[in-house]
């Protein structure tokens, strides 16, 4: 079985398993970007590529079944934040985008946002609160209101709340920390919701367009938003001023970096009436499925469907 360490040389015959499903609350998303990518695979010739639903025995299935190379699809927690990734590496088995501490710290809102500050970039005033310190008692969060009410480390805005007052928080946070045990509190940001992708082309990273994505039946950009056909009105390239579509993509190509993430990115903005941008999250396996943000974004700069496949599978080349 191949080392991570050694570069791996692909071929038509290499055995390439696409990790998708898995244990998240966001199986269901993956499931359906696992099932592109495979199919993009297996149009690009690589005719030893399977789907594997990933459980708790999935280090014995790679074993069992000599994979070679692993394609990850998976979203959420197990599969975005570095858990299957460390299992990989520990396995001598090559796979596709971030490394384990780049998975690990973009799945972290708090210490995303910690690190992307570090680095001069523009982030929401926010607080993190952990389960078991709200009491009886007002809770004194220091923001303002309207804001957002996050899981810490959940994706496709899954627990989010937007909270009007105080009198309200208490029910937003009960739900939050259904799914994690610490939860940010971020003041809530009127104005565009944008995204900007990063894709690794021959070891390069380049940025794709702006998406703005416009709701249209609902305040935020949430889950229902997301996820149903005519949820969001997706405006490709954004409709910004050049020295503003400029700044932001700058500012994606640095925080990809800054996060330490290779492969592919997507990173989330909201941009409010005075074009004062700020990062909201990075993403590290944006979704694949026919409604997701980066497939657009690629298309946009030339790069179809199965191109954008054939370069995630690349960066599974490079070791380290």
């Amino acid at each position: 079985m191949s080392n991570v360490q050694t570069p791996l040389k692909l071929t038509h015959d290499t055995r390439i398993a696409v990790l998708y499903g898995g244990l998240s609350s966001e199986r269901k998303v993956s499931l359906i970007s696992g099932n592109n990518c495979y199919e993009a695979l297996r149009r690009l010739g690589y005719h030893n590529a399977e789907l594997i639903d990933v459980d708790h025995q999935i280090a014995r299935t790679l074993a069992e079944k000599q994979i070679e190379v692993a394609y990850i699809a998976l979203h959420g927690k197990f599969g975005e934040d570095g858990c299957i990734q460390g299992l990989l590496e520990l396995m001598g088995i090559p796979y596709t985008g971030c490394r384990v501490a780049a998975s690990a710290l973009t799945m972290h809102k708090a210490l995303t946002k910690s690190v992307l500050k570090d680095a001069g970039l523009p982030v929401i005033d926010s607080v993190v609160i952990k389960a078991g310190t709200v009491n009886g008692k007002p809770l004194e969060i220091g923001l303002s209101y309207p804001v957002m009410v996050k899981p810490i480390n959940e994706g496709s805005s899954i627990g989010m709340s937007k909270v009007n007052g105080p009198e309200d928080l208490k029910e937003a946070l009960k739900t939050a920390f259904q799914y994690a045990d610490e939860v940010m509190i971020e003041e809530f940001v009127p104005g565009k919701s944008i995204t900007v992708g990063v894709v690794e082309v021959d070891g390069t990273p380049k940025v794709t367009p702006i998406l703005e994505l416009r709701p249209t039946q609902s305040e935020w950009y949430d889950l229902e938003a997301k996820y149903t056909e005519g949820g969001t009105e997706f405006i490709l390239p954004a409709e910004l001023s050049p020295s503003v579509t400029e700044a932001i993509q700058q500012a994606t190509l640095q925080a990809h970096l800054a996060a330490g993430c290779r492969g592919m990115s997507r990173i989330d903005f909201v941009v409010d009436a005075q074009n004062q941008f700020y990062i909201l999250e990075i993403n590290t396996i944006p979704g694949m499925t026919p409604l997701s943000d980066l497939p657009a974004q690629a298309k946009a700069m030339g790069i179809d469907y199965d191109q954008l496949v054939d370069y995630i599978l690349q960066t599974a080349q490079t070791a380290g």
